[in-house]
């Protein structure tokens, strides 16, 4: 075991959730800064998972290909350009562009990380452990991204939050550069531009979408964007199915393991990802709490997840990766239904059972499929299948967060009845994409044992 790599690439991926969580907790505060309306504060929340999903596929071909520690080092600094780009932005559209490169720089991090990971630790007990620390380096960045942004912000501006993930950026870069032996694969696969500009395209328009639709969906404008985001996301399936160098191969998705892994990821994005992402701005709009105490409440969610993760090694090898995912989501989906029936007058107090038992069942599926997205590939492809899994987590968490700001803020001045009324209703949808992944899991878990 390398302990110097699996510390290094474990902080680069929780430098990535830090960038990605970092306005959650100040999303007020950020967008009365930026002049955002409604739907800028949507782009706001969604827009860094764009840039996640767009490239994450790319980056992990790339880190497999073209090396590892490379690959790492330059998404590091490229997080660190687009941290600064949000520090100074002036406005919506550079604070959300900068957003996208942070994804992007994200992208190679996360890709490589895994892929260090897999090429340090052997398979067995030594990766089962390693994929652990890595499960709870994603619960970690999610619990100190929103607690570092409120706290920076109380203190002076939000804008300190991205210099400081800035200079985080600059350091790890310098740290990988030093200690990260070089690593690649042995049957490279070459890059598929076309595909990561398809994704990201197709993506983007369906987003746009769903927040234009919030104004009539029989407008030629939304109906347009949905009709674009199918036909790019028709031409990419195709491109990468018929592709020499496709960062995806489609054929993966014969395998019941990937499919139940990458379903898996897409439902958690969608599904409590991106209800705890909108949770800070609710709880601020509907309650008054401050962006301290917001964040202080979805620590209770991504702190325990982290606890879980660390423990989630102990779990008897009898139980398989398919069975941990399956157990885990319909675990969060409980949790969630715990924050349903909110009225005007329910207190923060009321939120704490539910982000317990999320917080405990999101860890067990934070390690699971750390170990599944790599487990479910050949060998060789570890950036592939980290990059496939999170692609579909970031796209999940675009298309989750966008369709929850819909459903939960009333179009107008919304009242505190209303947006009470729109959280039960975003809690509705949340939890069915969590209970639908794991019965996708066990019907590819069934599949797989029958076959």
């Amino acid at each position: 075991m390398h302990r110097p790599s699996l510390t290094i690439a474990a902080l680069g991926t929780l430098l990535t959730l830090v960038a990605f969580t970092a306005p959650l907790a100040t999303i007020n505060s950020t967008a009365s800064t930026l002049g955002s309306d409604a739907a800028g504060t949507t782009w706001i929340l969604s827009s860094m998972s764009i840039g996640l999903g767009a490239a994450l596929l790319t980056a992990g071909t790339v880190s497999d290909d073209f090396g590892r520690r490379r690959s790492f080092v330059l998404g590091a600094m490229v997080l660190a350009a687009g941290s600064i780009g949000c520090a100074v932005a002036p406005n919506t559209l550079i604070f959300v562009v900068a957003r996208v490169l942070q994804g992007l720089g994200g992208a190679a991090l996360v890709a490589s990380s895994l892929g260090i990971i897999a090429h340090t630790h052997p398979v067995g007990p030594l990766r089962a452990r390693a994929s652990g620390i890595w499960g709870a380096s994603l619960g970690a960045g999610i619990a100190l991204g929103p607690l570092v942004s409120a706290s920076l912000d109380r203190i002076a501006t939000w804008r300190d939050a991205y210099w400081l993930l800035a200079v985080a950026g600059v350091a790890l870069a310098y740290a990988a550069h030093r200690r990260v032996d070089e690593s690649r694969t042995d049957s490279p696969r070459g890059l598929d531009p076309a595909g990561a500009l398809l994704l990201g395209l197709g993506v983007s328009a369906l987003l746009a979408a769903l927040v234009e639709g919030r104004q009539g969906w029989s407008q030629p404008l939304p109906i347009g964007l949905f009709g674009a985001s199918a036909l790019l996301l028709a031409i990419f399936v195709i491109v990468e199915y018929r592709g020499e160098s496709a960062m995806l191969d489609m054929k993966l998705f014969t395998q019941p393991a990937f499919v139940a892994a990458t379903f898996a990821a897409l439902m958690t994005g969608a599904g409590i990802i991106a209800l705890m992402s909108f949770m800070s701005g609710f709880l601020g709009n509907a309650y008054g709490i401050d962006a301290l105490g917001a964040a202080l409440l979805l620590f209770a969610w991504s702190g325990t997840s982290v606890v879980t993760a660390l423990l989630a090694r102990r779990i008897p090898p009898r139980v398989s990766g398919g069975t941990q995912l399956a157990v885990g989501m319909l675990g969060v989906a409980v949790g969630q239904l715990f924050l349903l029936g909110l009225s005007e007058d329910s207190t923060w107090t009321r939120l704490i059972p539910g982000l317990l038992i999320a917080g405990v069942a999101s860890g067990v599926v934070n390690a699971a499929l750390g170990r599944e997205a790599v487990a479910s590939v050949p060998d060789g492809r570890a950036g592939m299948g980290s990059g496939a899994n999170n692609t579909a987590r970031y796209v999940g968490s675009a298309v989750g967060v966008t369709v929850v700001a819909v459903l939960a803020v009333p179009v107008g001045t919304p009242s505190t009845a209303g947006l009470v009324e729109g959280w039960n209703s975003a809690v509705l949808f949340t939890t069915a994409a969590s209970i639908v992944g794991a019965l996708v899991v066990l019907a590819c878990r069934r599949t797989a044992s029958t076959s």
